[in-house]
């Protein structure tokens, strides 16, 4: 089985940044397949464009862009590239970064695909702090730290003592977000709750208010097509369910600390 040390992906990196316990990279997937690997660090590899189909020994994840995984050191991998341009954000972390910050590092264990909009919307802030404020790590580090704060509180894997309709829920939101933009009345006649316990109760399991997921996931599908230059401002707030394009563009600006178009020539 092969070993990859700090920094080394498959593929060809255009930009790489070293810090004391983080390694940050961009690359572009050039291999058709990967075969069983591991690397030296806890990593998080986020999609930014295009498409890759990513296993381990438990489960077999389908990414495109926007899709966040998480592998912890020397868990065992693979991976396999459909034809197209594919790229991708990746985050090391060294044991000595979570003691920097009084963090388990057990947190995270094994491979997972971080599926809240939340944490994905973050890793969006991550790539343009990794793009623009190279020479100020204490962003990466705050930044960071949230995410993992963020993370605490949502439960990666929710276990077997969590009420059904939580689990159906979870289903409906995010196993195909982008497929409908849904309503407090229709969640609650599909999971078969009283609307009020549905948005109250949601916090508890979610970690975030119903209303602040339902709009991260907005925002989520707008950075997806974002990187497609043939989707418009217009057209992205239409098919996102914005009211009309100046709402997205505050919304957007709220998130990410910048407008649309800002993003996207980052992104270039």
């Amino acid at each position: 089985m092969h070993f990859r040390k700090t920094g080394q992906f498959y593929g060809v990196t255009s930009k790489t940044l070293r810090l004391q316990e983080m390694t940050l990279t961009d690359t572009e997937y050039t291999e058709p397949k990967v075969d069983w690997h591991y690397h030296e660090n806890a990593y998080f590899t986020f999609i930014l464009e295009g498409k890759v189909l990513e296993g381990n020994k438990k489960e077999t994840y389908h990414c495109g862009a926007g899709d966040l995984l998480f592998h912890h050191w020397q868990e065992p991998h693979f991976n396999i590239k459909p034809a197209g341009f594919t790229r991708g954000f990746h985050l090391e972390l060294r044991p000595g970064w979570f003691r920097q910050f009084d963090l388990p590092e057990n947190l995270l264990e094994g491979s997972h695909k971080l599926i809240h909009p939340h944490h994905r919307l973050l890793f969006y802030r991550l790539f343009a702090a990794f793009r623009q404020y190279a020479d100020q790590p204490a962003v990466l580090d705050s930044l960071l730290v949230d995410l993992f704060a963020d993370l605490g509180r949502t439960p990666v894997v929710k276990g077997s003592d969590f009420p059904r309709w939580v689990l159906h829920l979870e289903q409906l939101l995010f196993d195909e977000p982008e497929s409908r933009h849904w309503r407090l009345n229709e969640l609650a006649a599909a999971t078969a709750v009283h609307p009020v316990h549905l948005s109250r109760a949601f916090p508890s399991y979610f970690g975030h208010r119903l209303s602040d997921v339902l709009q991260a996931m907005k925002l989520h599908q707008a950075m997806r097509l974002l990187s497609d230059d043939r989707h418009n401002l217009a057209a992205i707030a239409a098919e996102c369910g914005f009211a009309d394009q100046s709402h997205f563009i505050r919304a957007f600006r709220k998130s990410q600390g910048m407008t649309p178009l800002a993003y996207r020539r980052l992104l270039r």
